[in-house]
Parts: structure tokens; C-alpha cells; sequence
């Protein structure tokens, strides 16, 4: 049999944060690992940690103890130029708040990602294009994220997030600013990603329908994760 590793994987990670002098645990000594094409999702009661498990998880935030693997490579949360370009090819990042540049259009908003990783070609661009038109949303690309609703907000993000064709979406409650009938399109969109592209998805939500649509639940309790 092949080894194949795991495209992300955590090993006794633990993060805290303090209040004053009193030490707050948050994320308690969680193993975790997730296959390529794999679809997650993690639910958990408001506070649990969840969202913070992503952060940690893309390198946002250092965890305080434990390790991050992408691909069975370990880690470093840091801004060199290596890590960053890791960061772009291995993980796109969906923000439930969408996190959009206010003075960018659409357009400019999904090439953020491909400036930071150092794209800037004409074919760069006509990528971003494209990623924009599989959202949908081509008509609207030179509109500033104020003159876009909620779910076309999303859209971008989305598309930022997938336009350096990540192996990896990590999506944290990206629905959760969304009306039923929107949220469920965001969904279709992120679902159709692995379905067509291979991309695996690690969803975090608190609505359980979209839960159970993923190949494994998993709730983050006190203890860590346990299966939902």
C-alpha cells in the first residue's frame, strides 16, 4: 500500500489565551487529520473553539502548544515569502464576515489573493476572471463589495479563496450571514468544488443539515473533537 499523508494534520494541538493572570484554554491537545478530496464539517456550541481550530490550522495563529501539518509538512506560523506561497497553493480561507478590501472592486478583491503569493500575469488575471465567472458573478466584478448583497459578498470570497487552487477550503460559517435559500447555494458552490475540482472541505457550521452532507462530522467539545 502507498503512504499517502494526510493534507492536513494536527498533532496534540493546544491554544490559550489569557485574562489578565487567568489562563483560558481553548483548544485542548486535538489530533486531527483530514484526507485529500475529504469533505468535514465541525459543529460545536458558540465559544467552543472552532473557529480558532481554523486559525490555527492555516497559520493565522501560533498555537501554544502541539503541531500543524499540511501535506506532512510541519508549520511555522511566520510571513516569510516560502511560507506565505505555501499557505496560497495549500489553503483557501473563507470568511464567515467575507473580510472583502472595502476600497477594492470584486475583481480586485479576488487578485489580493494572487498578489500576496506573487501572481501577477496576464494569465493571473484571466484566472481571477475565470474564477469569478464560476461564481456567477462575472457582471459584477467591477462593483465595490458595498454595492454587492450578502450572498454575491460570499461569492468573492469564494472566489478569492479558490482562485490559487488550493488543495485545501477551510470555510468558517460561511452561511452564517446569509438568508436559507443563499446559504444553500454557497453550500452547492463549495460541495461542487470537491465534486469537480478534488478540493477537500473542512466546514465549519452550526446549521446540521449542511453537516450531515459532509463525508464526517464532527462536533468540538471541552474535551476536543469527537464524532457528531
Amino acid at each position: 500500500m502507498h503512504n499517502i499523508k494526510p493534507i492536513i494534520a494536527t498533532k496534540s494541538l493546544c491554544k490559550s489565551f489569557f485574562d489578565g493572570n487567568e489562563c483560558l484554554p481553548i483548544i485542548n491537545n486535538i489530533d486531527f487529520q483530514m484526507d485529500l478530496k475529504e469533505t468535514v464539517a465541525i459543529t460545536g456550541c458558540s465559544g467552543s473553539g472552532k473557529s480558532t481550530f481554523l486559525n490555527l490550522i492555516s497559520g493565522l495563529e501560533k498555537p501554544s502548544s502541539g503541531i500543524v501539518y499540511w501535506n506532512g509538512i510541519k508549520v511555522l506560523s511566520n510571513k516569510s515569502k516560502h511560507f506565505t506561497k505555501l499557505r496560497g497553493k495549500t489553503l483557501g480561507f473563507v470568511f464567515q464576515s467575507f473580510n472583502l478590501i472595502p476600497e477594492l472592486d470584486a475583481f480586485e478583491n479576488v487578485r489580493l489573493a494572487q498578489r500576496i503569493i506573487g501572481k501577477n500575469s496576464a494569465e493571473d488575471k484571466e484566472k481571477a476572471r475565470e474564477v469569478i465567472d464560476k461564481v456567477g458573478l462575472s457582471h459584477r466584478e467591477n462593483h465595490l463589495s458595498s454595492q454587492l448583497s450578502g450572498g454575491e459578498c460570499q461569492r468573492i470570497a469564494i472566489a478569492r479563496a479558490i482562485v490559487n487552487n488550493p488543495r485545501v477550503v477551510l470555510a468558517d460559517e460561511p452561511t452564517g450571514n446569509l438568508d436559507q435559500a443563499t446559504a444553500e447555494s454557497i453550500l452547492d458552490l463549495l460541495f461542487s468544488l470537491n465534486h469537480n475540482e478534488g478540493t477537500s472541505l473542512l466546514l465549519v457550521t452550526h446549521n446540521q443539515s449542511f453537516a450531515k452532507e459532509c463525508k464526517r462530522w464532527l462536533s468540538m467539545e471541552h474535551d476536543g473533537l469527537v464524532n457528531a
